[in-house]
């Protein structure tokens, strides 16, 4: 198959963007891609490949912009019912945290998921991960978190290796118990935390091993937080998944600083998730580091706080950073990349183009799939987008609509409009 007549063909090519490099697009006017058994064979003009491959099945992307698949790498995807009614609270002057503490927020989750049988929870997620597709995710991290306890966190990974094999969706999934302490352990934090490092994160590994044979091992994520993890339970339990084999991610300084970005740091995590009130001090570790800060601008924007990731700082640091939805039901119920894109740009003030390689290859890293997608590459999968418009920037200069035309999932095209 070849794309051809892209008005702009936006490969992303080379390694993951580190600071003032973030934003090197790859531009080819008048772009083709040449797409063989799902993987990208070659690209180039398009007069030249039109010449040297006139029998290829063809797609005319004519004032059209072509660009990656949308990697999200932060997303709380298995949940079952909805927090409406808490965001009503938020409305009335309640805080995320003074709801959490009065046994709300994640606990209200973890009760309703607990309950839902295993076909609803799987046809719930099922519709989220379909809205992301339709917006252009094409690979996205997904958390378990919202069981608590040992089946019922299994059950959410069950879900994931399901959908991720039905597809188009590609799913990368994080084992989270580590989310939130469960009521049943409320004044017994200390226990909980040895129960995930003595006892769930082992049977996660031998489970994987009879259930998701020849994948990799699912990253492990801990909620570091007041009213969450301490910074010393986070590094008990980092530490031994650590020793298990799993590799690592940290939701870090979302409302306060914990220190559990250096931590991070320490421990050689893939990534730091949220980062919004991280130490300067922490920033310059992350610069010189190859943890990825992934930024989740729509969780301020949902809690109508005012307090981003302080972007220009760490890409002045050198650090890398991508940006996601954190996709879950009580901060941020977005399945569209392209509106975090452009939140992405307001808040955060990265430009259009440091905003879109935040999505894709950046993204990609701090999943570790940078290999595979990310970039319209030779060799890589074929994981492509067709805008309806000619000039990517509409990414971020629209929004609250979906610019996609065709998602291309490893060489299949999916028509969204």
């Amino acid at each position: 198959m070849l794309i051809h007549s892209a008005s702009q063909l936006i490969t992303l090519k080379g390694p993951p963007q580190r600071g003032s490099e973030l934003g090197r697009l790859g531009v080819i006017t008048d772009g083709a891609v040449l797409i063989r058994d799902g993987l990208i064979v070659e690209t180039g003009s398009s007069g030249d490949l039109l010449n040297r491959y006139p029998n290829e099945e063809k797609i005319d992307a004519g004032g059209k912009a072509v660009l990656p698949g949308f990697v999200d790498p932060h997303t709380h995807l298995v949940w079952a019912s909805d927090r409406a009614a808490e965001f009503e609270m938020r409305l009335e002057g309640k805080t995320y945290m003074e709801i959490m503490a009065a046994g709300g927020g994640i606990a209200s989750t973890v009760k309703a998921t607990r309950m839902a049988s295993a076909d609803d929870l799987y046809q719930q997620t099922k519709e989220r991960a379909a809205g992301m597709f339709r917006h252009g995710t094409t690979t996205a991290e997904a958390k378990t978190g919202y069981g608590l306890e040992l089946n019922a966190e299994l059950a959410q990974l069950q879900v994931l290796l399901d959908l991720d094999r039905e597809g188009p969706l590609e799913i990368a999934p994080t084992f989270m118990a580590a989310h939130a302490i469960p009521v049943e352990y409320k004044s017994r934090e200390d226990d909980y935390t040895r129960l995930i490092c003595e006892v769930m994160l082992p049977e996660v590994k031998k489970w994987w091993a009879t259930h998701a044979a020849g994948k990799p091992l699912p990253f492990v994520d801990v909620f570091c937080e007041r009213n969450a993890f301490t910074l010393e339970q986070t590094r008990l339990i980092l530490s031994a998944a650590r020793g298990l084999g799993f590799s690592l991610k940290a939701h870090v300084d979302e409302f306060e600083n914990l220190g559990a970005a250096g931590l991070a740091c320490e421990l050689g995590a893939v990534s730091v998730d949220h980062a919004v009130k991280t130490s300067a001090a922490e920033i310059a570790a992350l610069g010189k580091s190859d943890t990825v800060v992934v930024s989740l601008p729509c969780t301020p924007f949902g809690l109508a706080e005012p307090h981003y990731s302080p972007a220009k700082e760490m890409l002045a640091a050198g650090a890398l950073l991508a940006i996601a939805t954190d996709c879950n039901p009580g901060t941020a119920w977005c399945e569209n990349m392209q509106f975090v894109i452009a939140l992405a740009c307001r808040y955060m003030k990265l430009t259009p183009a440091q905003a879109l390689a935040a999505a894709t290859i950046n993204a990609a890293y701090a999943i570790r799939r940078e290999k595979t997608v990310g970039s319209i590459e030779t060799g890589k999968q074929a994981d492509l987008l067709i805008l309806s418009v000619a000039d990517y920037r509409h990414l971020a200069y629209r929004f609250g609509g979906n610019l996609v035309s065709k998602v291309i999932k490893k060489g299949m095209v999916h028509s969204i409009q």
